[in-house]
């Protein structure tokens, strides 16, 4: 089994709900509600689950664009693990480098302002790389690596499309060699051809540098072909954990066969599966006592309302939270292509 590089223990972020001329604290947004998974070298670890989930949360604590409400961010680099949800700014900026970041919007994730080659080599510049010509080599060479002309060095963003502007800012991130990337919805921006081409581009990275990657998205079929693993994200918790082809043909809790049966069949023809949940989504604000899954539940019952269900390993690698899990009979959903 490969070694782990990254291991998330109870995290959590909440976030202060302020009311009145006072600007008091009436309540907490629990948009993390105690996530813990850990990710391998050389994996793809996928978090999926409807807007507003917490997915995107957990991805910017672990990189430390928001500061952590409790919990460990353990991440091991040469050897040595550091817990990251306790180092101060300062203790940070050596670690940086070794984690970087895909943004979703490939627009406003660039500096319309900068050039192609000043916005890949920034990181560069930032982290002691002063020759300019130096810094130009290796601007070139993550621009061959992402499949980018050479020509392309001195325009501007505006000129590109957004599949190119994607390109742009994964060779950014990769800039500093990464041991971690996180790619924050990369293509859920993008338009359908072109999403499977950076999608391919990130795969053949992963292969030739020996990429880890924590894939956010919300796109099952997505997910499906990128991911190793796959976490399901519910109102702040984490609600299944296991291997994508496992995951895919049998779900073991109701949350996941539910997102399962919503994602698009390439069947024109094929008898529709889809469950449809009633009611919202959970108010992170403001959960439902038990598990949080229970108003929109059909399996739910009496003690499912009271008592909050705690992720357990349910079968070898598969871990999920349900009370009920294995009284269900859960039917696989048809892998989709």
């Amino acid at each position: 089994m490969s070694e782990t590089l990254l291991e998330v223990r109870g995290l959590k972020k909440h976030f202060p709900i302020r009311k009145g001329l006072l600007r008091r604290v009436t309540g907490q947004v629990r948009a993390v509600d105690g996530v813990s998974f850990s990710v391998r070298k050389g994996e793809t670890l996928a978090l999926v689950g409807e807007s507003g989930c917490g997915k995107t949360t957990v991805s910017r604590c672990i990189l430390r664009a928001l500061a952590p409400t409790a919990g460990e961010i353990n991440f091991t680099i040469a050897g040595k693990t550091v817990d990251l949800a306790k180092l101060s700014r300062a203790q940070l900026r050596p670690l940086r480098r070794h984690m970087q970041m895909v943004f979703q919007d490939p627009y406003s994730s660039l500096n319309p302002r900068m050039v192609v080659g000043d916005i890949i080599g920034e990181p560069l510049l930032i982290n002691g790389m002063t020759d300019r010509a130096e810094r130009r080599r290796r601007v070139l060479e993550l621009m061959e690596l992402v499949q980018l002309p050479a020509a392309y060095i001195n325009r501007f963003p505006h000129a590109f499309s957004g599949g190119q502007r994607q390109r742009i800012g994964i060779a950014r991130a990769l800039a500093l060699n990464p041991e971690l990337i996180v790619a924050d919805e990369p293509v859920s921006a993008l338009d359908v051809s072109v999403q499977a081409q950076i999608l391919n581009l990130l795969l053949d990275l992963q292969d030739r540098l020996g990429l880890t990657v924590l894939f956010v998205a919300h796109d099952l079929s997505v997910v499906k072909h990128v991911a190793d693993r796959v976490a399901v994200m519910y109102v702040g918790r984490m609600v299944e954990l296991a291997e994508t082809e496992a995951l895919y043909s049998r779900p073991l809790h109701p949350y996941t066969e539910a997102l399962l049966s919503a994602a698009p069949t390439p069947v024109p023809d094929a008898v529709s599966t889809r469950i449809i949940l009633e009611r919202e989504i959970a108010d992170p604000a403001n959960p439902p006592p038990g598990c949080a899954f229970h108003p929109r539940c059909g399996h739910a019952t009496e003690r499912c309302k009271q008592e909050r269900p705690e992720m357990i390993e349910a079968e070898p690698g598969r871990f999920v939270a349900c009370l009920r899990w294995d009284e269900l009979s859960l039917r696989g959903i048809a892998a989709m292509t």
